[in-house]
């Protein structure tokens, strides 16, 4: 059971939960009516291949999770809550996520390695200062990014049902009962969460990119795109230990950073959030056990 239990995660959608476990994705999502709209499918195989299994490579496994299933499922929410003229299907979905992986590219790593370089280039400043500030400005940018767009009351509603999936997961790991009343008493903190995979590769980051050595502005944003999947690939096997390692003294001390940035990018959800949140759960566990 432990080890099923790993596999479980989840992303919050407009208006509702998406869960995935190790065969199936649910998302339920509140409809304008007050209703609750459940749909599940099978996972792809990918996720049970042997790239998923692969240490290192199987961070890849989680991009792939994060852009394309997590962009299908926000699709679907929206589409919910949307008349069906206003409807985003096929091509408009490939061009919205091209659109936001391209955007995310540029913005925090092309960005700050052109910003960076400015720094060197005009300033003479050493490479390894120069990296450093890199990641720093990286860092900062993702961060801001994350506060910033949490004063938009519609964004500020799907942080709350990111405490919802964090909340939900967290109690039926403890063994407790899924009611929303008592699913409330549960952190809405999680070690696993995306966000920790976010911030552990801007760390990372500033790690690799400061050992290398001076280059030109074309090569220093190729190396960052091309540097991409490799930072993926350790930080996903880096969360996975800090993840195994929480009930030590130290491993919480590891994770305090992944999980005192969840608290910018989950809020407090209220009983009908969790109501949703544990149907997507319990859609989700239901359809992997049958």
């Amino acid at each position: 059971m432990k080890e099923r239990l790993t596999s479980y995660g989840g992303q919050a959608v407009i208006e509702g939960v998406m869960m995935r476990g190790s065969h199936v994705c649910a998302i339920a999502v509140r409809a304008p009516d007050k209703s609750i709209v459940i749909k599940s499918e099978t996972l792809s195989g990918l996720y049970r291949g042997p790239l998923a299994k692969i240490p290192f490579l199987r961070g890849l496994l989680i991009l792939w999770d994060a852009l394309v299933l997590g962009m299908r499922g926000l699709s679907y929410s929206a589409n919910i809550q949307s008349s069906e003229e206003e409807q985003i299907e096929g091509r408009e979905l490939a061009l919205a996520l091209l659109g936001s992986l391209g955007a995310a590219i540029v913005l925090f790593f092309l960005l700050p390695a052109g910003i960076a370089y400015l720094f060197e280039e005009f300033l003479y400043w050493n490479t390894f200062s120069v990296n450093i500030m890199e990641g720093l400005i990286r860092l900062a940018m993702l961060i801001g990014y994350i506060w910033g767009i949490g004063r938009i009351p519609e964004i500020h509603r799907v942080y709350c049902y990111h405490g919802a999936e964090h909340k939900t997961i967290n109690a039926f790991e403890a063994g407790a009962s899924l009611e929303p009343e008592t699913v409330m008493r549960y952190p809405r903190e999680h070690a696993r969460c995306g966000t920790a995979f976010l911030l552990t590769v801007v760390i990372f980051s500033i790690i690799i990119f400061s050992i290398l050595g001076p280059m030109p502005l074309m090569w220093r944003l190729i190396s960052r795109i091309l540097f991409i999947p490799v930072l993926a690939g350790i930080s996903y096997e880096y969360i996975r230990l800090t993840a195994k390692l929480l009930k030590y003294p130290l491993g919480r001390i590891i994770a305090a950073p992944n999980l005192g940035l969840q608290k910018l990018t989950t809020q407090e959800p209220d009983l009908e959030m969790l109501e949703v949140a544990i149907a997507s759960f319990n859609e989700m566990r239901s359809k992997e056990e049958s």
